[in-house]
């Protein structure tokens, strides 16, 4: 959106800038500290909280900033805002609670932390912009009705993948298109990876093993597509995706040939990915379909083919330089980049990467003992699956094959969890939704 630059600007020149306080002090919230501070007028990162306090100085201080203070009270975080003073703490509820900030970004990954701090956020009135696709996949639709009861933005970010799809998307539909498929591209897809075959990859880049093993088991990619399909009401056409593999050295267009043409145009579309793409290999896609034999015709024109589908991409996501947009986009224009629709659409299901024991108690995303895998909400619900969002300190009461998906009849709950609530909150507030099957959803198969 061209357009925030000038509202920026103009904040910027009124001396009136948005105020965001971060959650999170990880390898994408430095990068986004750094965006703010040198490159985002009219935009303030006023507070920092994490976990480990010298992390959140530490970010700062990579940013430039190096006169920040450590508060233990909103009263002197307030005190701090005022004044032009920038604040770290390890209670990111301080930042949740305090006036001044306009806005919270939540870049932890953490599924039940992640939680809590969006929901406090949402119930003190701060836009909530989450770089926590876990979340957001897990109970986003939730979060979202108490959003707009709050009157406030609960919105996922651009810049990284969801985003800069539902950016294609909202295009293509503008220029009279029908999206029947949102894509993202995968180099490398093997549910089985850990944070050991992970390790040397995350040393490269700073990143934390388990992130990195998310990416790599497909859970990651899992969350991304549901939250696209939460934001735009498609489907997934089977368990776990299509995810066919593009001929080596193939171009994203070479797209339109890797999905059967009913499952795209039998429905309400559905979200996918392709691995292998060589170009544009960190980009997103959308197809389309257009029934206008006229618009065909200029289509062709255009070279973008003969149809039926035609493939709309962004080459790249810039996660880091365009959450600051995303920010903007709540607080100055009351606009999402991606936020759920109506109901649960897509959630992402507990799937065995080896087999499990009884008495085991699960360990967390991107770890040792599970993988992710979309699955369509109805059936979702009708299976009683769980997922795996909540399942990071289940218990098993039974023993689990290797890539069997589990149900919540196979695991005990811990106690007191936020998640689990929320999840409850949501299954009820949305059951007579999930309930009614609609001809139109693709029939799909578990994936082996």
């Amino acid at each position: 959106m061209i357009i925030i630059d000038t509202a920026l600007a103009k904040r910027e020149a009124e001396g009136r800038p948005v105020r965001v306080g971060m959650v999170g002090a990880g390898f994408m919230a430095k990068g986004v500290a750094l965006q703010i501070k040198n490159h985002v007028p009219g935009m303030e990162l006023v507070a920092i909280s994490n976990r480990t306090i010298e992390r959140a100085r530490e970010t700062y201080n990579e940013a430039g900033i190096t006169d920040v203070e450590e508060i233990s009270s909103v009263e002197a975080l307030q005190e701090n805002i005022r004044n032009g003073r920038y604040s770290i703490t390890n209670d990111p509820m301080l930042l949740c609670r305090a006036e001044g900030i306009d806005a919270i970004l939540e870049v932890t990954g953490a599924v039940e932390f992640g939680a809590q701090v969006a929901l406090e956020a949402i119930q003190n009135g701060k836009h909530t912009i989450m770089m926590d696709a876990e979340v957001d996949g897990t109970v986003g639709p939730i979060l979202k009705v108490y959003a707009d009861k709050a009157g406030v933005v609960f919105t996922n970010v651009d810049g990284d993948q969801p985003g800069v799809i539902m950016n294609l998307y909202r295009y293509v539909k503008s220029i009279g298109m029908k999206p029947v498929l949102c894509g993202n591209i995968k180099g490398l897809h093997d549910p089985y990876r850990n944070p050991t075959t992970q390790e040397g990859f995350a040393k490269r880049w700073g990143q934390n093993p388990a992130m990195v093993t998310s990416f790599a088991d497909g859970t990651k990619i899992s969350f991304e597509q549901a939250i696209v399909a939460n934001g735009t009401g498609m489907r997934v056409a089977k368990r776990g995706m299509l995810g066919p593999y593009a001929p080596q050295g193939a171009n994203i267009r070479e797209s339109v040939n890797l999905f059967p043409l009913e499952e795209l145009t039998n429905g309400p579309g559905i979200v996918d990915y392709v691995v292998g793409i060589a170009e544009p290999a960190g980009g997103v896609f959308v197809l389309a379909t257009q029934d206008n034999p006229r618009q065909q015709h200029y289509l062709n024109y255009y070279k973008m083919g003969e149809g039926p589908l035609y493939c709309f991409y962004t080459p790249y996501h810039l996660c880091h330089l365009e959450v600051p947009l995303t920010i903007a986009r709540a607080v100055l224009f009351n606009d999402a980049a991606l936020t759920p629709l109506d109901r649960p659409y897509v959630e992402v299901v507990t799937a065995a990467k080896k087999d499990l024991k009884a008495g085991e108690t699960i360990d967390g995303i991107g770890h040792y003992m599970t993988y992710g895998l979309c699955e369509n909400a109805d059936v979702t619900e009708r299976e009683n699956l769980l997922p795996i969002g909540v399942a990071e300190g289940c218990v098993l009461k039974r023993d689990i094959p290797k890539d069997q998906v589990l149900t919540y009849d196979d695991v005990i709950l811990p106690e007191g969890r936020t998640i689990d609530k929320l999840r409850e909150e949501q299954r009820k507030y949305f059951a007579s939704a999930l309930s009614e099957t609609k001809e139109q959803e693709p029939n799909k198969t578990a994936m082996a």
